[in-house]
């Protein structure tokens, strides 16, 4: 007798045990819907700048659509080296430097090079949304961190020293943070630097939004400062600084060693990053500066755009310093917000993106991109405005 076969019986209980990303479930009801005006996606609106996509055409038209080393392009890590040197003082070498599928790819090999079962990974949030699922799927411990509104979500060196314990193994610093666009400035990095090294654990430096600070100020990398870059990896990418999303490039830096163990795990899932999406990073690297300035000062005027809309609702939104999203509270309307977000798309169809999709602690906020047009963001706020209006009357 043939019993029966049941595939998920077999599946990773972890895995099954994550729910989906809070992000998707709201804008899986908008794509059955028409003319929804969406705050949620955070993709740039503009297209890739043509010069860098012309290297990539010009790439596939000599036929280089071969492997390349599992590293990346020798003259792509020297080029991202040149670049975070010009950009931000980090100094690198190329042999410091892996290219990967995204930065979600360096996180994820982060994630699992550094992790061992019943390690402990602090994740501060709100923030995005990979990273505790991912620590989970190492067989890590998430240990989440509230960022608190009233410091406009920034972590303090009073809150990381709280968290961390003898099992502590990675801590994830998530700035310029996703969602709420907060970052945090030198003087912090130190204090919060200074917690770090007494202790034996190793940093994830999200810093894929490097490029998008508007408090007139550089980024500043945790890794520059004394006694971090050893123990740091610095993840970015070129999705949101070059609006390169759809070539999913990203890198990883951080001491040769690090780099070694990371790269071993690239080569056996991954193989290496798309040689197109490499060439044309080439050319964003070394000529890209002005796109980069040009799309920042558009980011820029949208995002005072965006905030004086929220507050012209009623509702508060703090000044965002980084990235290209605002998180206002939503807390005055009396809705959680799942059902804010969930009445506001049937209602007015305006799609944005529940704060608890990014933490507990997201919870009585929305997000919302301004990586929009204008008169699009302008459209959402009409919307969104008529819709509190109705929940005051």
């Amino acid at each position: 007798m043939t019993s029966s076969f049941d595939p998920e019986k077999l599946l990773n209980k972890t895995l099954v045990s994550l729910p989906p990303s809070g992000i998707r479930k709201l804008f899986d009801i908008a794509s059955t819907m028409d003319n929804v005006i969406s705050l949620g996606i955070g993709e740039p609106d503009f297209i890739t700048p043509w010069h860098i996509r012309n290297a990539g055409i010009r790439s596939l038209e000599k036929g280089r659509t071969q492997y390349t080393s599992n590293s990346g392009l020798g003259e792509l890590r020297s080029q991202t080296a040149k670049y975070l040197k010009r950009r931000f003082g980090m100094d690198y070498n190329a042999d410091e430097i892996l290219i990967t599928v995204g930065g979600s790819e360096a996180i994820d090999l982060t994630m699992r090079a550094f992790i061992s079962p019943g390690d402990e990974v602090i994740v501060p949030q709100p923030s995005f949304v990979c990273y505790g699922p991912l620590a989970e799927l190492a067989g890590a411990v998430p240990v989440y961190l509230e960022l608190k509104t009233e410091n406009d979500f920034r972590l303090t060196a009073a809150q990381l020293r709280e968290k961390i314990t003898s099992k502590t193994k990675l801590i994830v610093l998530p700035f310029p943070n996703n969602p709420t666009g907060s970052v945090l400035e030198a003087d912090e990095l130190k204090e919060i630097a200074d917690v770090i090294r007494r202790t034996d654990a190793a940093v994830l430096s999200d810093e894929i939004y490097a490029e998008l600070t508007y408090t007139g100020k550089r980024h500043v990398s945790v890794s520059s400062l004394p006694g971090m870059r050893e123990r740091t990896v610095v993840v970015s990418g070129f999705s949101k600084a070059f609006a390169m999303t759809g070539w999913r490039l990203g890198y990883a830096a951080a001491p040769a060693n690090i780099i070694k163990a990371l790269t071993k795990l690239h080569q056996y899932a991954i193989m290496c990053a798309p040689s197109a999406s490499q060439y044309a990073a080439i050319e964003a690297l070394s000529e890209g500066d002005g796109d980069i300035e040009e799309m920042k000062r558009e980011y820029d005027h949208r995002r005072r755009l965006i905030v004086d809309g929220f507050n012209s609702a009623g509702l508060t939104c703090f000044e965002p310093k980084g990235a290209f999203y605002c998180f206002p509270c939503i807390k005055s309307t009396g809705l959680s917000s799942d059902e804010f977000c969930r009445r506001l798309l049937e209602e007015q169809k305006v799609a944005l993106v529940p704060g608890n999709a990014f933490g507990s602690s997201g919870e009585g906020f929305v997000r919302a991109s301004y990586a929009y047009s204008i008169e699009h963001i302008k459209s959402a706020i009409a919307g969104i405005i008529r819709f509190v209006g109705s929940l005051r009357k």
